[in-house]
């Protein structure tokens, strides 16, 4: 009954429900970031398996851009049921990455580039938009998931459920996508330093 009664709110009021998502989300983000959350709550990592997050976090934005992409084809070519099956699965892995990212700063910590100045200027550009992006999609992106969870596939016709979703899925694709730029030049193209957490930019 309460999954229901949580369902039947969530439809009523998708843009409230994404916005109390929102706050969550950049809550635990900024916490981190911030030490408000206990140290206790995340293990005490080494260098090498801060190093290893970072090869998983790359990996999980890896497949979720696939994932994304395969979504996208398949709305465009009305499979509707491979679109929304596409679509959990990358909000899945955006949460198994949240998880693997937040450990990795609060038990471990940052990696700053190191190489050349043109480099580290597109470097930083392109870690500055990936992160920026990042930002402003998560509403837009759990606006367009909340629609998509508690609609009827008839019912979704009637809501703006498509044009949000176009830009909900272009700036995660972009955003991702950018976010691997970022973690190749950084882990394997120039070189790094590490650094305590901190509420500066991250680093992958």
């Amino acid at each position: 009954m309460a999954t229901a009664d949580a369902s039947g709110l969530a439809k009523a009021h998708p843009g409230a429900t994404a916005a109390a998502l929102t706050v969550v989300g950049y809550g635990a983000v900024l916490g981190t970031f911030a030490g408000l959350v206990p140290a206790a709550v995340f293990p005490d990592l080494t260098l090498a398996q801060v190093n290893l997050f970072s090869h998983a976090i790359a990996a999980v934005n890896t497949v979720t851009t696939l994932c994304l992409a395969a979504g996208w084809y398949f709305i465009r070519t009305d499979q509707v049921k491979r679109h929304a099956a596409a679509m959990t699965t990358s909000f899945v892995l955006i949460l198994v990455f949240l998880v693997l990212y937040l450990t990795k700063i609060g038990g471990g910590g940052t990696k700053e580039f190191v190489g050349p100045a043109l480099p580290y200027y597109v470097y930083l550009a392109t870690l500055a938009v990936h992160i920026l992006l990042s930002i402003l999609a998560v509403p837009v992106v759990l606006y367009a998931l909340v629609l998509g969870l508690t609609h009827a596939p008839a019912e979704l016709r009637e809501t703006n459920h498509r044009r949000v979703g176009r830009v909900a899925a272009g700036s995660w694709i972009l955003s991702l996508t950018l976010g691997v730029v970022a973690y190749v030049l950084l882990n394997h193209v120039y070189g790094w330093e590490f650094a305590a957490a901190s509420l500066l930019p991250p680093a992958f």
